[in-house]
């Protein structure tokens, strides 16, 4: 993965931690997040499950776009329930699916992610953007409909650093995108946790993701699983074997290999 560039500055100025015990969150009485506890620790952290895991519902529960129970701390406090709030506090999602308004340029849409601020500091975060996105200053009057699939991706996650967020969450960023841009995002988005924004991360190209993150959880049906450093858990035989397609076809379901993972690794990394 060989993407360099210079230091983010957008970002905030301190490293966040969060903490979340008992989690519970769902869609009406239908719960899919049970009683899950985790911690999102500096640097890059990666959700890995298969479809219907839960992992986009946990996201959504921590920017506030569904109720959740249990307790969730950002640095020590209380995260608050309504999305604003979340924001104000540090936090930025990009979801999936990128979620642009495809009728505005790049300037625009990316104005939006700094629209809780003045007007001057706006426009100093949108400098700031196009320094760190130096593709999107040649497209910054291109309306983001015409763009790429990677380029989108690009605008999505300028979009999110441009509230200069703590903690930077992503949808899924890898999704529908070729190859090439999967390698260059991911990259990004280690620069991004390098240079102080913790970042928690969905992503289903397990091999990419573990390659770039620092730890890992593994959500099945709801339920933490497995969890450890990505080093660990991109070595470990029933994780390749159910993850990343290695060894014999059918031999382990996912849930049996990532159980026998946290059993084989007792002193989990939590």
């Amino acid at each position: 993965m060989m993407f360099f560039g210079p230091p983010f500055v957008l970002g905030g100025s301190s490293r966040a931690h969060l903490q979340v015990q008992s989690l519970s969150a769902g869609y009406g009485a239908f719960l899919v997040l049970r009683d899950l506890t985790l911690e999102i620790k500096p640097g890059l952290t990666v959700i890995l499950g298969p479809n219907g895991a839960g992992k986009t519902t946990l996201l959504k529960a921590l920017s506030g776009l569904i109720p959740r129970g249990g307790e969730v701390q950002l640095n020590g406090e209380a995260l608050p329930e309504k999305t604003s709030d979340i924001v104000k506090g540090g936090m930025a999602l990009v979801p999936e699916g990128r979620q642009l308004f495809p009728q505005m340029t790049v300037t625009e849409n990316l104005e939006l992610g700094g629209w809780l601020v003045g007007k001057a500091e706006r426009a100093r975060r949108l400098e700031q953007a196009f320094n760190d996105f130096p593709k999107l200053r040649e497209r910054a009057e291109q309306l983001a409909g015409t763009m790429s699939g990677g380029e989108q991706q690009m605008v999505a996650v300028a979009r999110a650093m441009m509230s200069a967020p703590r903690l930077l969450m992503l949808d899924e960023p890898s999704l529908g995108l070729a190859p090439r841009m999967v390698d260059e995002l991911l990259a990004i988005t280690r620069r991004i946790a390098d240079n102080g924004t913790t970042v928690l991360m969905v992503e289903q190209n397990v091999k990419k993701a573990l390659a770039v993150a620092d730890r890992g959880y593994v959500l099945e049906r709801g339920t933490l699983v497995a969890s450890g450093p990505a080093a660990l858990l991109a070595r470990s035989t029933v994780i390749r074997e159910a993850y990343l397609g290695a060894g014999a076809a059918g031999a382990t379901t996912a849930t049996s290999a990532a159980k026998t993972t946290v059993q084989a690794e007792p002193e989990r990394v939590l």
